[in-house]
């Protein structure tokens, strides 16, 4: 008995101090549910091997999500999802008020908590990639790679736009199209864009940007029927001619957009939204002021306008105009 009462004693003595080292340290708390999640990543089936095949990064990240919240103890939600490499996605989770980074082969099969190097010079290959700087030049050539649906493209134009309008023929901007992911509507879409461009060139991005703040034309779907009377009402807005756009259309339709297709897979270009600075991929975050701050710094001799303050407010994304405080960090996109 006497054995039974010193067992019990010792044990919420043990209780005790754990409580008061997690009391000193927080940070053991964090560590011990990031723990419970990574052995739930851990518990893979392997007998199927890798595909090789490859699903889009949104494709992946919900099933992760659907996975790990009937494996959680507690309601896992997806935070951001973007492409790492060739052969990964890297998923970032909330979980427990954590943010938590999950890889995933891009088959959506298998996934880890961590990517561990092999050598030192596979990490500084990739700190060297990651830092490799945009050229300066006199006149900057911005590109931006979109799918025309593509809800983080959307979010980048939106970001953009307002940069084009502020610095205007200071540098040599353009809207380029990847190709279609999401349907044969976001092909129609962007052989539309594309005869706009061309028939219109000026009215062209006042276009885009009324295209991706309209929800409306989101809640459609594509669906033609739906989007007749919405693009209807965007070409009375600014004074363009249906019937001349579909014209373009029917007949140069196709040969604008597989142009487009083949440059993009050229300049191995697969996801929307690439934004390309003097030939260079760049990284920049998805407020006004963020992408003004990179294509600022292409100049070799900063314009002007560089000094003019933005909006700092992550644009949204998707169709619409909302935003968000913050400094618009976001990298998710669609692949």
């Amino acid at each position: 008995m006497e054995d039974n009462k010193e067992a019990d004693s010792v044990k919420e003595g043990k209780k005790a101090n754990l409580t008061e080292r997690v009391r000193e340290n927080p940070w053991m708390l964090s560590s011990l549910i990031l723990g419970v999640l990574a052995v739930a990543l851990l518990i893979v089936n392997f007998s199927g091997g890798i595909t090789g095949n490859v699903i889009s990064g949104d494709s992946a990240a919900d099933n992760l999500i659907k996975y790990l919240n009937d494996v959680a103890d507690s309601e896992v939600k997806l935070v951001d999802v973007a492409s790492e490499g060739s052969n990964m996605y890297k998923v970032t989770v909330e979980y427990g008020g954590q943010d938590i980074d999950v890889y995933m082969t891009k088959d959506g099969g298998y996934y880890t908590p961590n990517l561990l190097p092999i050598t030192s010079d596979v990490q500084e290959a990739g700190e060297q990639s990651q830092a490799q700087d945009v050229p300066k030049t006199e006149k900057p050539g911005v590109e931006l790679y979109v799918f025309t649906y593509c809800p983080y493209g959307l979010q980048m134009e939106k970001a953009v736009l307002p940069v084009v309008e502020l610095l205007g023929d200071k540098i040599n901007f353009r809207i380029r199209q990847i190709g279609a992911m999401h349907g044969e509507y976001e092909k129609i879409e962007a052989e539309r864009q594309l005869c706009i461009e061309k028939l219109y060139p000026d009215k062209f991005l006042d276009y885009v940007l009324a295209f991706a703040e309209d929800t409306s034309i989101g809640s459609c779907n594509g669906d033609a029927a739906c989007l007749a009377p919405k693009l209807k009402s965007l070409y009375s807005k600014f004074g363009m001619s249906e019937s001349a756009i579909n014209s373009c259309m029917t007949s140069e339709g196709e040969t604008l957009y597989n142009a487009e297709v083949q440059n993009a897979n050229t300049k191995g270009v697969s996801g929307s939204p690439t934004l390309i600075i003097n030939g260079v991929e760049a990284s920049a975050s998805r407020s006004p002021e963020g992408v003004k701050g990179v294509v600022c710094d292409s100049f070799s001799s900063v314009a002007s306008e560089c000094s003019q303050t933005l909006s700092t407010s992550q644009t949204s994304a998707g169709f619409g105009s909302a935003t968000s405080t913050g400094s618009g960090s976001s990298t998710a996109s669609c692949l």
